[in-house]
């Protein structure tokens, strides 16, 4: 794993993200900018889902917030390995990065097994929520709070 980073920290983009006075920081932006579309979207929905704004309907929820939030991921993406690339070897030793790295599988498995377990049932979620779909949803936004999180704290570790 250390090898390939090096790989892509000497690649082409590694050394453009490292080079460029506006690469670094305009993926930073944009990175940012996905994560508050992910957390905005899936997190309102999650909390939806938890329980919370039971006056808000769930399939209405589930039709225009999800693909915010994968809008979101489609930028956090390609702005996370600009950023990646730069720093490439330090990162891929780094616990903050590899914990982030398994959350995010783990927060990816979980709106994936979501929407094979519960995404039939939502037409009855306003009168009946199912204890393991509001968990899970639960489950969902800590997971990406923890994420965003962590995404902070390499900075600092």
């Amino acid at each position: 794993m250390e090898a390939l980073a090096a790989g892509l920290e000497a690649s082409p983009l590694g050394t453009w993200a490292r080079g460029s006075n506006l690469a670094y920081p305009v993926a930073n932006l944009v990175h940012l900018l996905g994560l508050v579309m992910l957390i905005g979207g899936i997190g309102v929905l999650d909390l939806r889902l938890a329980g919370a704004f039971r006056r808000l309907p769930v399939e209405a929820l589930w039709r225009c917030l999800p693909p915010l939030a994968i809008a979101g991921l489609a930028l956090l993406v390609p702005a996370g390995l600009v950023m990646f690339a730069a720093d490439a070897s330090s990162l891929v030793v780094s616990t903050a990065f590899r914990w982030k790295v398994v959350l995010i599988v783990l927060a990816l498995a979980n709106a994936g097994a979501y929407h094979l377990l519960w995404r039939r049932r939502l037409a009855r979620w306003d009168v009946d929520p199912p204890l393991g779909g509001r968990v899970m949803a639960a489950g969902s936004l800590a997971l990406w709070l923890v994420v965003a999180g962590l995404g902070r704290w390499i900075a600092y570790a």
